[in-house]
């Protein structure tokens, strides 16, 4: 599909997002897209790493909020379970260049890639909270694994943006460089890691990601059932309403409504 372009380059795997006009805002059929990429991919035997980037200033400001509305994730099978399910298995080694914006669920598909070099203008953010929604992708129980409760708590309560270098404190991401040099950067470890023994490169990885695979697999499956009934509450309802008329959202509305029941 337009929206996503691959490219093979030896035995390395390039995927772009390509909406650059909407900062690459994922649409439903493009989570089915890449999940199928993805799974392709993990059969490949000529694919040894996946190098990710998007197109334009940023790299996904998470869901395409239209498209969203219009196609809400129920909690069984979704085009988000989809690609979640295919990462989460993906055994080949994944190296991302992060630069501008990474949103939601841009930042959440991050915690399954292996490198992540990060431009010095980058910049994160899980805005769950702030749609009245939850956490994705694992990360409720991914990034407080990874960097303790109280850090996780102030990324994912609060719902602030932070910047590259914070998550280069907090171990999100591999290293920040020059904004310039990011894909150059990224390019050149998915050519160093191509170069490595296929076979114990991805038995490497599935050791390491063996004692929690689980773990992130029911994390996943309570979100998706969380996430479905929280998308669908009033406080959502006002929270997408206040983001498509570009105002801010008002949550008293409906704590009223329930003091007066």
């Amino acid at each position: 599909m337009e929206d996503i372009v691959t490219e093979h380059a030896g035995s390395i795997l390039r995927v772009q997002l390509n909406r650059p006009t909407k900062r690459n805002a994922m649409t439903s059929a493009m989570y089915v897209a890449l999940a199928g990429i993805f799974n392709e991919a993990a059969n490949d035997e000529n694919t040894r790493v996946v190098l990710w980037h998007g197109a334009g200033e940023s790299f996904c400001a998470g869901n395409d909020i239209e498209d969203f509305i219009r196609n809400p994730p129920g909690p069984g099978d979704s085009p988000q379970a989809g690609l979640m399910e295919a990462l989460v298995n993906f055994d080949k080694p994944i190296v991302v260049a992060l630069h501008g914006t990474a949103i939601g669920g841009g930042t959440t598909m991050l915690t399954h890639c292996d490198f992540i070099y990060a431009g010095e203008s980058a910049k994160l953010q899980l805005p769950f909270i702030n749609l009245a929604v939850v956490p994705e992708f694992g990360s409720s129980c991914s990034v407080p694994a990874r960097i303790g409760h109280v850090r996780a708590a102030e990324l994912i309560l609060l719902g602030t943006p932070f910047d590259a270098r914070r998550a280069a404190e907090l171990g999100l991401v591999t290293q920040v460089i020059p904004d310039k040099d990011v894909l150059a950067r990224a390019t050149e470890m998915a050519r160093n890691l191509a170069a490595k023994p296929a076979g114990a490169l991805q038995a490497s990885k599935r050791l390491m990601k063996l004692p929690f695979r689980e773990q992130i697999k029911a994390a996943m499956k309570a979100e998706n059932e969380e996430f479905s009934a929280q998308v669908r509450s009033e406080d959502a309802e006002e929270a997408f309403s206040a983001f498509m008329e570009k105002r801010k959202p008002d949550f008293t509305r409906t704590v009223k409504s329930q003091a007066n029941a």
